[in-house]
């Protein structure tokens, strides 16, 4: 099949488009792009004037829950929220039940997504065994199977020499350590920032050198090993600092941020709404301008929507026992242009190297995030003249654990395209 978007503002950092075009999709491949490309019989028509056309969006920090907590998501349902939410592909963390530390489990999410034929789905194997912090897991065997990285995301290793060993054996095939940084004696049993906002509502407070403490650890054995290493959902300013000085020293060191964590503060916590209670916790203004500051500087690789959710009855304990997360799928997007490109922090590249191109060169997806001649056809969409008003009931995710309730957007996924195939769209289509 071939297919012709015909005048759409393409927005691609990889190739250095950005501005009006035609792009022409042969046979689930990107065949070319051009200003202006003469539509032939047969070919389908597609009319994108005035919407934004980019490489299909990745998003490498998701829980998708299956197996073990599929009252939670599945991973049918998370694909389908994905594709929505305009991500073509999402790698998943391994804290699953059983935790994905093997051959086995790694192969059954991907038999999983298959099935569900909607996004691609790229399995993040776990650092030890269960995730325990104690040994370490079948790497090799995981990523023959299809690993494209490895976390204990959800319970930070505090063995400073496994994770020494678990960077250099990730070194050996080349694939990221996405790194949960906290030290858990420090964090103790925070169930949000410390701080005035904690004292005022008279909760338990994680002082933000919890984080810092691991990211400087991680930095350094980054250096001794050459590993790279990925830090995952930071969130305070020490930290981005740390990111910064080891990218200075050319260290192989990444890390990602969360919409909440650039949009919110713990000073927006009020009435003790769980909905508000993620992990890390939302830190201070003076983090959050810090972390604003560092996408605009290009410190920051990527954005992820740490998408996690819960069933409704835990989200209703008390804010000191109810789970930590919150969804992230169906709103990074609209999110981010609402609060980052319409508020110009960042631009349209920039958003699509933090979403798509940045996130393909830290999992090394070689054939995504571009749109090059020959890349695999995975292209999103984007109307960013939608306003819309985030509800929980329109969630497709099986969850609906958001903070973003009522919340007007701008920006929203029109159609979502994997392998030169629609997942999702909601376009008129001319023959």
């Amino acid at each position: 099949m071939t297919i012709l978007f015909r005048g759409a503002h393409i927005v691609d950092p990889g190739s250095n488009w950005d501005g009006l075009g035609d792009l022409l999709v042969e046979n689930g491949r990107i065949a070319e792009v051009r200003k202006s490309l003469p539509p032939e019989k047969g070919w389908e028509i597609i009319d994108a004037a005035g919407l934004i056309l980019t490489p299909g969006l990745i998003d490498m920090h998701v829980h998708l829950r299956e197996p073990g907590r599929e009252d939670e998501e599945t991973i049918e349902s998370g694909c389908r929220s994905a594709v929505v939410g305009g991500f073509s592909s999402v790698a998943c963390m391994p804290n699953t039940d059983p935790v994905n530390d093997s051959e086995t489990v790694t192969r059954f999410i991907l038999e999983k997504a298959r099935a569900a034929g909607t996004a691609n789905v790229y399995p993040v194997g776990a650092i030890s065994k269960g995730s325990r912090g104690e040994q370490l897991a079948e790497i090799g065997e995981m990523v023959k199977a299809g690993a494209r990285a490895i976390s204990d995301d959800g319970h930070p290793i505090m063995n400073a020499q496994l994770m020494r060993r678990a960077m250099e054996y990730a070194s050996m095939f080349d694939i990221a350590v996405i790194d949960h940084c906290e030290d858990t004696y420090l964090a103790a049993a925070g169930s949000m920032n410390e701080g005035r906002a904690s004292v005022r509502l008279g909760l338990s407070g994680m002082h933000s050198c919890a984080e810092d403490v691991q990211v400087a650890r991680d930095v350094i054995l980054a250096e001794v090993t050459g590993a790279r290493v990925h830090i995952a959902h930071l969130s305070s300013a020490r930290s981005l600092s740390m990111v910064s000085r080891a990218k200075e020293k050319s260290a192989p060191v990444t890390c990602e941020v969360t919409p909440h964590h650039l949009i919110l503060t713990d000073e927006d916590i009020v009435d003790y709404d769980t909905n508000f209670k993620m992990y890390p916790p939302l830190r201070s203004r003076a983090d959050r301008k810090a972390l604003l500051a560092g996408l605009a500087d290009g410190t920051i690789d990527a954005i992820a929507s740490d998408h996690a959710p819960h069933n409704a009855d835990e989200k209703m304990l008390d804010f000191q026992n109810a789970p930590f997360g919150i969804l992230g799928l169906e709103t990074t997007l609209p999110l981010a242009v609402t609060h980052l490109v319409r508020k110009k922090v960042i631009d349209w590249s920039r958003l699509v190297e933090l979403l798509s191109r940045n996130p393909a060169r830290i999992l090394k997806l070689e054939s995504k995030g571009s749109l090059k001649t020959g890349s695999d056809a995975d292209i999103t969409l984007i109307d960013p003249r939608i306003s819309w008003t985030i509800e929980r009931p329109k969630l497709r995710s099986r969850s609906r654990n958001t903070p973003f309730e009522g919340w007007k957007v701008y920006g929203r996924c029109v159609g979502t395209m994997v392998g030169g195939r629609w997942v999702f769209q909601e376009l008129n289509v001319a023959r």
